[in-house]
């Protein structure tokens, strides 16, 4: 199977500026040569609570038309959430954009109460597991990091796990980075995967600052990239050999 090259692109958000933050991406994304490209949660407004006038419909998502021209140009998958009103409820959605346009998508499950997240966003309830490249990819957004029971990884009926990569988007703020990094790690471990974090850097319209600390972390919980507090693109391969490598040393999975 071939490697899964992943390309994470940290960025100072604009605060509220859908496009400005399009602009930026398209010079971040414009060397870019990859298979998976992730942006932060909330990527083309920074995470806001300002949801009545920033929310996009699904169906007919500004946000969403561009990501699928960028994924069809760069011929690479995109992952990402932004804010989506769907029967008069509102949400922060994650889209998995493939090359081809196709869209599959993930509601947050974690409402993050301490900033009045849970009293705007209706909750997800549903896991997503998407398919691509011969690559298993579990999806998740920022909150959802502090619990562990919604990627717990498992053999199924063919004797292989749910997935082989967790893929993270974020705001999550500097003070509180050490549980970011260490809990990136303890996923990996736990899960017997590649985990892929990333995050914003700068400062919000709520003067929240973020150092990034966007991460790919190993099945053994060591970290292949990181970087903090710079606006960068990094990119790097993930080696499925490698992962089966550590699942057959280490059963652990198979213990359960």
């Amino acid at each position: 199977m071939q490697d899964l090259r992943v390309s994470l692109v940290q960025t100072n958000q604009a605060w509220e500026n859908k496009q400005e933050n399009l602009a930026k991406y398209e010079r971040l994304l414009e060397h870019i040569d990859s298979d998976l490209i992730v942006l932060p949660e909330m990527f083309h407004t920074g995470f806001s609570l300002n949801a009545k006038a920033l929310a996009e419909q699904y169906n007919d998502s500004p946000g969403i038309n561009w990501l699928k021209q960028m994924a069809q140009e760069k011929n690479a998958a995109i992952y990402t959430s932004l804010i989506i009103e769907e029967d008069n409820k509102f949400f922060n959605r994650g889209v998995f954009v493939y090359p081809n346009q196709t869209v599959i998508h993930y509601d947050k499950r974690k409402s993050f109460s301490l900033a009045g997240e849970n009293k705007l966003f209706q909750a997800g309830t549903k896991e997503t597991i998407v398919s691509y490249n011969g690559w298993k990819i579990q999806l998740q957004i920022c909150y959802d990091l502090r619990f562990p029971e919604l990627v717990r990884n498992r053999i199924g009926h063919d004797n292989k796990p749910a997935y082989d990569v967790i893929v993270y988007v974020a705001n999550w703020p500097e003070k509180r980075s050490n549980h970011w990094i260490t809990l990136l790690k303890a996923r990996a471990i736990e899960n017997q995967c590649y985990v892929v974090g990333v995050n914003r850097v700068g400062e919000d319209g709520n003067s929240l600052v973020y150092s990034g600390n966007s991460i790919i972390a190993d099945a053994l919980g060591n970290l292949i990239t990181v970087d903090e507090k710079k606006e960068k693109v990094e990119s790097t391969s993930l080696s499925m050999p490698a992962l089966t490598a550590i699942r057959e040393l280490l059963p652990f999975l198979q213990d359960q």
